[in-house]
C-alpha cells in the first residue's frame, strides 16, 4: 500500500509539473481523477450542514479543484493539497450562499455561535474594543476553525417568511428574523471564506516562516517576543515577515481576483 501511495503521489507530482508547462486538457483530467478523494472527503463534510445533495456538492467540488489545478506553480515546492482545499471549499460555500437553501446546523455550532455572541458583548466591555475571532475562540474554548465555521452555519441558513418558525431541518427553534442576512452578516461571511484562503496559504509557507507569521500577526505577539518563543533574534523574525507577506500575496491574489469577479 505504501509503495502504492507513493507511486501515485510521484506521478500526482510529475502531472502537476507536466500541467504548468503545458497546459492541456488530457492532463488536466487526469490530475482531477488524480485527486478525486480529496474533493469528495470535503463535499461529504458539507452534506451533513446542508440539505444540498452530495453529489451536487461534488460536482460543484470539481470546479474547485480545476481551478486549483490551473493556478498551482509546482515550482513553489508546496503541497497541492493544502493548495487545493480552500479552492474547493470556497466553491462550495459559494454554491450554497447562491443557493440560499436552508441549512442544517448541528447543535453543536448552533451553542457556540449563541454562545459566542453573548462573549463577544462581554469582551467588548472589557476590553473596550471588539474581540478578535482568536480571543473569542479561547474563551470559548473551542479552535477559531470551529468558530469560522459556527459563523458560516448561521450565515447560510434562511426560511420562508419573518415569522416562520424553523423546526424541521434544526435542532431549535428559529424564526427567519433571528437568520436573515443582513449587510454585516455577508461581511462576516466574506470574512470567512477570507480566512479560508489565508489559512490554506499559510500552510504554504515554510515552518520558520509560518510560525514567525502566526506569533506576530495571530497571535498579536511583539517581533521581540516572538523571536524569543521561536528561539531567534528580532531580526530574523522581521526578516521573515517580510518573506511571508510577499508569499501570501503571490498565493492569495489570484484568489482574491477570482473570488471578487
Amino acid at each position: 500500500m505504501a509503495v502504492t501511495q507513493s507511486c501515485i503521489k510521484s506521478d500526482g507530482i510529475e502531472l502537476l509539473v507536466a500541467y504548468y508547462q503545458n497546459p492541456s486538457v488530457q492532463l488536466r483530467n487526469k490530475l482531477v481523477n488524480l485527486h478525486t478523494g480529496l474533493v469528495r472527503k470535503i463535499a461529504h463534510q458539507f452534506s451533513h450542514q446542508c440539505t444540498e445533495p452530495y453529489e451536487d456538492l461534488e460536482q460543484i467540488g470539481y470546479l474547485g479543484l480545476i481551478r486549483a489545478i490551473e493556478r498551482f506553480n509546482p515550482k513553489q515546492g508546496y503541497a497541492f493539497s493544502s493548495f487545493a482545499v480552500p479552492y474547493i471549499r470556497g466553491e462550495i460555500m459559494h454554491f450554497l450562499r447562491d443557493r440560499a437553501g436552508l441549512v442544517k446546523i448541528p447543535r453543536r455550532w448552533q451553542e457556540v455561535y449563541t454562545q459566542g455572541q453573548k462573549v463577544r458583548k462581554e469582551l467588548t466591555i472589557t476590553l473596550g474594543r471588539c474581540p478578535t475571532d482568536t480571543e473569542l475562540a479561547r474563551q470559548l474554548n473551542v479552535s477559531v476553525q470551529e468558530w469560522y465555521d459556527s459563523n458560516l452555519a448561521a450565515q447560510n441558513r434562511m426560511a420562508i417568511s419573518l415569522d416562520s418558525t424553523v423546526v424541521q431541518n434544526v435542532d431549535c427553534a428559529l424564526t427567519l428574523g433571528d437568520i436573515l442576512p443582513d449587510s454585516k452578516a455577508t461581511n462576516m461571511q466574506q470574512q470567512a471564506e477570507d480566512r479560508e484562503q489565508l489559512q490554506g496559504a499559510m500552510n504554504q509557507l515554510e515552518e520558520s516562516t509560518r510560525t514567525a507569521v502566526e506569533f506576530v500577526f495571530l497571535k498579536e505577539l511583539s517581533r521581540k517576543e516572538a523571536a524569543k518563543r521561536i528561539g531567534i533574534s528580532p531580526m530574523t523574525v522581521t526578516r521573515y515577515l517580510q518573506r511571508g507577506k510577499e508569499q501570501l500575496v503571490s498565493l492569495l491574489q489570484p484568489q482574491m481576483m477570482q473570488t471578487r469577479a
